[in-house]
């Protein structure tokens, strides 16, 4: 097989890469428990600590970052999550990203109290509820000025610092006879406090008596701005999902950030999603632009060396070759899968079983990743062989697949072309 030396691809720009881990954007979260009567979670508020002021964008970021957070399932599960909120980001786009189901808006009362002001947010709020959004207002719901957005609560949260006791009581005595929201005590600091609320039917607790706040990191992984660009230009186009599966699986951070984003329990999905074109059709065109403008208005330029992206692709090109000619379609894509993810412990500059935690992948891909073994395994040896090995190598790694010199010779070279062509010679 000697031939095959005329294709082969340095292992330099790996070695290169392994010294440049991809650049990682972070946002510093805090945590904080929410309890039942029973003193079980019922779910967590988060806050932004990496903003130096509370805006839409940071209210954006804070949503968009727990989405697309490695290990975000970990650190919050399947438990309810209390998002603050300014009015303005209360019609931002990445309310469009996000399921429902597992979120609370904690709406601020408006500033001057202004009748026409709060008339003017009733319209925002209604529509928000309509598409399923459940809203935690303060006690200021339960005042004359805000009549119009009592039925709207879905939990009423009331901060014993704000509230004297003798006013308490009569709050939570209004709020039980005139709202089927739940009510929170907040800033509960003190086992008598607790002993107290709870006696009053105050179902769910927050405070430092029970909880200080978790600082959480929320990580993404930032592809290329350039790549981001070529994506919404596609959407934009309209392009079909094959073309932007073309662009997904020649930037794996990009796919990997995708593939996160629509698996997490925020996204709402009973099935995990495996497949970059399973993913876009499940997405749509829509919110695929939404998240790709969000992704970029977090990224920085650079992300991933090329050329650690372009090995990756190539692996993932030729494995899909190989397997393709003996096994399935479907183990072909789970094999380009394998060949892309194999360098995200470089791309992300950690094990690659921590970078694989967020991800919902077969078990034979992560067999084939994680443990070296499986179907896919002498299909990822034998691409690694073909950058790094000796012929004799290359020779023995396809001798044990029953595969020929011809076979994989022309299945690399096919792997090179597809991936010169479409990366457009970057790197």
């Amino acid at each position: 097989m000697s031939d095959l030396s005329s294709v082969s691809v340095q292992d330099a720009p790996q070695t290169a890469a392994r010294n440049h881990a991809v650049e990682e954007l972070t946002t510093v979260l805090a945590r904080q428990s929410i309890l039942d009567d029973a003193g079980r979670v019922f779910g967590y508020e988060l806050f932004n600590r990496s903003a130096t002021a509370h805006s839409a964008q940071s209210d954006g970021t804070v949503l968009f970052r727990v989405l697309s957070n490695a290990g975000a399932d970990a650190l919050f599960g399947k438990k309810i999550l209390f998002v603050n909120c300014t009015h303005a980001s209360l019609t931002g786009q990445h309310l469009e990203l996000v399921h429902p189901g597992q979120l609370v808006l904690e709406v601020p009362p408006v500033a001057g109290n202004s009748a026409q002001d709060i008339d003017a947010c009733l319209v925002h709020l209604i529509a928000l509820r309509q598409r399923g959004f459940r809203l935690a207002f303060d006690h200021s719901a339960l005042t004359k000025p805000y009549a119009s957005w009592l039925p709207l609560a879905s939990f009423l949260k009331l901060d014993t610092t704000q509230l004297r006791p003798e006013t308490l009581e009569p709050f939570v005595r209004y709020a039980q006879k005139n709202t089927q929201a739940r009510l929170i005590a907040d800033k509960v600091e003190t086992a008598a406090q607790h002993a107290q609320l709870k006696k009053l039917g105050i179902g769910l607790f927050q405070g430092y008596w029970f909880s200080q706040p978790v600082i959480v990191t929320a990580r993404l992984v930032s592809p290329a701005q350039a790549t981001i660009l070529k994506l919404l230009d596609l959407v934009r186009k309209q392009a079909d999902a094959v073309e932007i599966e073309a662009l997904l699986k020649h930037d794996p951070t990009l796919s990997f950030n995708l593939l996160r984003f629509i698996n997490s329990s925020g996204f709402g999905l009973d099935s995990e999603i495996t497949s970059f074109r399973h993913a876009v059709m499940i997405l749509g065109l829509n919110k695929l632009f939404r998240w790709a403008a969000m992704l970029l208005s977090a990224a920085k330029a650079g992300g991933t060396p090329p050329a650690v992206s372009n090995l990756a692709v190539l692996r993932g090109r030729l494995m899909e070759n190989l397997v393709g000619d003996l096994l399935s379609k479907e183990d072909a894509d789970n094999a380009f899968v394998v060949g892309v993810f194999s360098l995200l412990d470089t791309m992300l500059g950690m094990p690659m079983g921590e970078a694989l935690e967020s991800l919902s992948l077969p078990d034979t891909v992560l067999d084939a990743l994680l443990r070296r073994s499986g179907p896919f395994a002498p299909f990822l040896h034998l691409a690694e062989v073909c950058e790094t090995g000796s012929d004799a190598e290359v020779d023995a790694a396809a001798d044990a697949l029953a595969v020929s010199s011809h076979q994989v010779n022309m299945a690399h070279l096919e792997a090179l072309v597809w991936t010169e062509t479409l990366l457009g010679g970057q790197g």
